[in-house]
């Protein structure tokens, strides 16, 4: 198939439980470390807010998948939190086959290069089965490390910015009425 002149769409789906007990197991040794004591809705939503930011820095949609195989969620829940979309699945449904449904979907996307999948769960046989149709993968530590390094990488930007002296209204204005503005400026001086 022929690739089309544009770089492709980017989505990242992440094995939600998957990466918050990575993190978990990461840090549970760690002296003093709070992660251990989080509740399991802190962990999701601190998995949340790192996922929004993930998402801005690296330019990509995030879909995050909860499962809820053992609890009494009769539907299926997705709720937009920015460029991040957080799937609830339902009762008796887990967070692999949904995955491997959604991969089933973006196939042709991804055959044609429109898309980029990216799947992240440790869990081997998930890694196979999503290898399988097309997406990449990456384990829940490799997410991780990447957040880390995109979000340092991100901040040391903004520090590093040169600062303009000019602001940004001017830089919008066209080059006359900067010419006039500066003319007026000019003749208040002299005055």
């Amino acid at each position: 198939m022929a690739r089309t002149g544009r770089a492709p769409r980017r989505l990242l789906i992440v094995d939600g439980y998957n990466v918050i007990n990575a993190r978990r197991g990461a840090v549970s040794g760690a002296p003093g470390s709070a992660e251990a004591s989080y509740s399991l809705a802190d962990a999701r939503e601190r998995l949340i807010s790192d996922l929004m930011d993930y998402a801005g820095y690296s330019d990509q949609r995030v879909v995050l998948v909860f499962d809820a195989w053992m609890s009494d969620r009769e539907r299926r829940t997705e709720e937009k939190r920015g460029a991040v979309t957080v799937v609830y699945t339902q009762k008796g449904e887990i967070a692999d086959r949904y995955i491997e449904r959604l991969c089933d979907e973006l196939a042709a996307d991804i055959e044609l290069h429109r898309l980029e999948v990216r799947v992240a769960s440790s869990d081997a046989l998930e890694q196979t089965i999503v290898l399988g149709r097309g997406a990449s993968r990456m384990s829940a530590r490799e997410l991780m490390f990447e957040m880390a390094q995109m979000r340092q990488d991100g901040i040391r930007r903004v520090i590093e910015k040169p600062v303009t002296r000019r602001t940004p209204i001017a830089e919008r204005l066209p080059e006359d009425v900067r010419r006039k503005l500066d003319a007026l400026r000019n003749k208040d001086k002299k005055s």
